[in-house]
């Protein structure tokens, strides 16, 4: 079912894609380069577009997009999102080396490290033992100047204005410098996380006669606040330590109003809702990395992490007959969860021979979820003051702790096979236990065998073919484990644990050709993919009665997921615009399991039919200006979530940002940001069934738009 027409703009987005990345290389033929694959830009390359931040340096790299989304395996959603522990791979490196962080990881550095302290930047397309960690795409590696001592202090200053006349600020202050052997960056930000969402929604009979009507706004106000500091000492040229902090805390509550039109008495009534949820969030995380060289070229690493996450949301409903009349309250839902992890990995690497180097070493990590809830209705009985001063209603499996004890014990081989082709060869054992208590009890043992096989040949220092194939076992969401509250449907308001919830398990297969144009004249790149999958997660019945369904997140069985990718980044200096810089790119994928619950195939969630992406940027370094625009789309229909008694379409999301930004009085950078500008409605269409979906008995059919207006920004930035 399509719940949004196709649009003639995505027909053509995807023709200019297509056409872009499977143009001929008849453009010019790249200089072979034996000795790697590996490209550079200098300072100087970025100097005349005065860039304030590392960010604004990478906007100027052609294909920029692909090395940093060169892991998400052409998938509209990040696997790596999903990873388990710390891993080893990242795709930002500072100063050749990761950040041992998971909240606090080197891509938000990249607004915080000033413009004026990069000595170059480096695009690596290789594998080798000598990298910090495993190449699974590209990297991008930021190297820093060195110097006695330097430092540099950046600030931006920003202030957002909504749809509904909010004004809401942005701020951020960054210090950062070396001192002798220390490097260090220090920030400060605070930044809004305000929305105004609209929604509008009818409910019709199966017969299509009116059922009822639902008009409600939610207005979300939020403020991140966010201290972050990275320090890295270099004890002496063989040892290094490096430490990482960030503390983040956010109080976002929201506010709800509903009005709901009853069509099925005459003459029709409104009724109103209101609902109050406040919430509270706060998060830390310590990351430290230790590195020891030897005089025969081994390396000893050493990191650690420990993180923590608070969540504390309450939903407070109340009823009544008219606008600002006399309130009953009818629901009390509140949910506490407290998430940590505490992760160690150490590793050893050598030089087995010329042209080979082995890792070998060991992770392990302990993940702990707290979690409960309390649900309160206005039912008969004694009220508590626990519940909102509603009558207590049980619930099963609501106060849990869940805990994994994981180990790996991993051993990485790196081979160049010759100057064009390389070999990376990796082999994990993972062993695993996941205990719960509380109101439940249980306990299960795991073990998975994880190989990876990833092959590299450089045609020539343009041309690259890499070929993976990896065995992925997905990070479990603990949250699945107890009963929780229901965030897709207003007509549940909690969802059941599964205590015997097991992790899904990937064999991941991609072919891979890039291509860089002649004269950095940009970046062709197109990725095939075939995903299986075994133990893929759906909904499963657990329900107590046929005239009682329940459902909850379990195993549902084995899948498939296939696409293809292709991306294009072209400077359009051949057609007379030196400054201009265009980026196109569309995403085809498909997926396929069969799924006993609702007795037939579906897709697999979150793997939509795919979108487009088109992109334009142009400098006038001579104005010091630089304008453009970015516009994404998903390609529409069967993006469905299917339940026990009901179905979910979601329609396409699109976005359009358009932006401009000039450096001028005071050396400053002013930018002004339209967001959503063309103010996209998120469409949707709910079936409800008489017992089970798969009998196809209609009850109700809900279809809602949701739209959350267009924001403007403005932003001043600066280097002192």
């Amino acid at each position: 079912m399509k719940t949004v027409c196709a649009r003639p703009f995505v027909r053509r987005g995807i023709s200019l894609a297509l056409g872009i990345a499977l143009m001929p290389a008849a453009w010019g033929q790249a200089t072979p380069d034996p000795d790697n694959s590996t490209l550079r830009y200098p300072a100087a390359y970025f100097a005349e577009f005065e860039p304030v931040s590392v960010n604004d340096m990478l906007n100027q790299i052609p294909g920029i997009s692909l090395a940093l989304d060169a892991n998400s395996g052409g998938s509209s959603t990040s696997l790596n999102a999903n990873n388990r522990g710390l891993g080893a791979s990242s795709q930002i490196l500072i100063d050749g080396k990761r950040l041992a962080g998971k909240a606090n990881e080197a891509s938000e550095q990249l607004s915080r490290i000033a413009a004026a302290q990069v000595d170059y930047i480096e695009i690596i397309r290789g594998t080798s033992s000598e990298l910090d960690v495993r190449n699974s795409g590209q990297i991008v590696n930021i190297v820093l100047v060195k110097g006695a001592s330097r430092s540099s202090l950046a600030a931006e200053m920003g202030v957002n204005h909504f749809h509904d006349g909010s004004f809401k600020p942005d701020a951020l202050l960054a210090y950062s410098g070396q001192s002798g052997a220390l490097d260090y960056r220090l920030s400060a930000a605070m930044k809004s996380g305000f929305e105004v969402m609209e929604s509008r929604e009818l409910s019709l009979h199966p017969d299509l006669r009116f059922n009822d009507a639902i008009a409600y706004e939610r207005i979300r106000d939020e403020t991140d606040f966010t201290l972050n500091a990275n320090l890295a000492y270099q004890a002496s040229p063989a040892d290094r330590i490096a430490l990482n902090m960030l503390y983040n805390e956010a109080d976002p509550p929201a506010d709800l109003l509903r009005a709901t039109t009853d069509f099925n008495r005459s003459p029709a009534i409104i009724r109103y809702e209101r609902e109050d949820l406040p919430s509270t969030l706060d998060n830390w995380e310590l990351g430290g990395d230790y590195e020891h060289g030897f005089a025969g070229g081994g390396r000893y690493k050493a990191l650690f992490i420990v993180n923590e996450k608070n969540e504390h949301t309450t939903r407070e409903r109340y009823l009544s007959a008219t606008l600002g009349g006399v309130e009953s309250k009818n629901l009390y839902l509140d949910t506490r969860s407290r998430y940590r992890e505490r992760i160690v990995r150490t590793s050893y690497t050598w030089n087995l021979a010329e042209g080979q180097g082995m890792e070998v070493g060991v992770e392990r990590a302990q993940t702990i979820q707290d979690s409960a809830l309390k649900r309160g209705l206005a039912l008969p009985g004694t009220p508590s003051p626990d519940y909102g001063g509603l009558v207590p209603v049980p619930q099963p499996n609501a106060v849990s702790t869940v805990e994994e004890i994981r180990y790996e014990v991993f051993g990485v081989h790196n081979w160049q096979i010759n100057s064009r082709l390389s070999l990376e060869s990796s082999l994990i054992t993972e062993f695993s236990e996941i205990s719960q208590t509380g109101d439940v009890q249980n306990t299960r043992d795991f073990r998975f065998l994880k190989p990876k096989f990833d092959l590299r040949y450089d045609i020539s220092r343009s041309f690259q073919f890499r070929a993976s194939i990896d065995k992925f076992v997905s990070q479990l969401s603990f949250a699945d484990f107890s009963a929780n509250v229901n965030n897709r449907d207003d007509d549940q308001d909690t969802v059941a644990g599964n205590p015997e919830l097991e992790q899904e398990q990937w064999w991941r297969y991609t072919f891979n050709l890039d291509y860089r144009l002649p004269n950095d004249g940009g970046a062709l790149n197109s990725r095939v993919f075939y995903y299986e999958i075994d133990n893929a997660i759906g909904k499963i019945d657990i329900s107590p009665s046929a005239s009682r369904l329940v459902s909850t997140n379990g195993n549902v069985g084995d899948g498939k997921v296939y696409g293809v990718n292709l991306d294009a980044s072209i400077r359009l200096g051949m057609i007379g615009l030196p400054g201009g810089l265009l980026t196109a790119g569309v995403l085809l994928q498909d997926s396929l399991i069969d799924d006993p619950l609702i007795g037939m195939e579906r897709r697999i969630v979150p793997f939509d039919r795919g979108n487009v992406r088109l992109g334009f940027r142009y400098d006038i370094p001579a104005w010091s200006l630089n304008y453009g625009f970015n516009y994404r789309d998903g390609i529409d229909g069967n993006r469905p979530f299917w339940d026990i008694d009901n179905v979910l379409f979601l329609g396409s999301n699109s976005y359009l940002n358009v932006f401009a930004e000039k450096v001028g009085f005071g050396g400053l950078s002013y930018r002004l940001e339209l967001n959503n500008l063309l103010n996209h409605e998120s469409c949707r269409e709910r079936r409800r069934f008489n017992g089970y979906l798969r009998d196809g008995d209609v009850r109700e059919i809900e279809r809602s738009c949701t739209e959350v207006g267009t924001q403007l920004a403005f932003r001043v930035r600066g280097t002192f």
